[in-house]
């Protein structure tokens, strides 16, 4: 679930900072809320949409 709202949210660039939003997946990594996979996915995407 929380990795398809980010998915989204650095889709539709609502996340504010680029900084901001990899403070927010590596909090989500941390914690288990999200695989290192889906992590490396999210931060190429937003990479991308920087």
């Amino acid at each position: 679930m929380t990795y398809s709202y980010c998915k989204t949210v650095i889709k539709n660039g609502r996340y504010g900072t680029k900084e901001a939003m990899m403070v927010k997946l590596d909090v989500f990594l941390l914690n288990d809320r999200i695989t290192q996979e889906e992590y490396t996915e999210l931060v190429e995407l937003l990479n991308a949409a920087a």
